[in-house]
């Protein structure tokens, strides 16, 4: 959607370079780089046994 957006004549030359990268965290702020990780509370972890 926002590539559309973009790619419309009247956005072409009204945005600057601040402006696109404002746009970068709507992007990526939904992808965690470190995976899922999911905790069992109930569970103790055998460290040093």
């Amino acid at each position: 959607m926002i590539q559309n957006v973009l790619l419309q004549p009247s956005w072409v030359n009204r945005l600057q370079d601040d402006d696109l990268r404002a746009l970068t965290p709507l992007i990526y702020s939904h992808v965690n780089p470190y995976g899922r990780f999911d905790l069992d509370m109930n569970t103790r972890l055998a460290i040093g046994l």
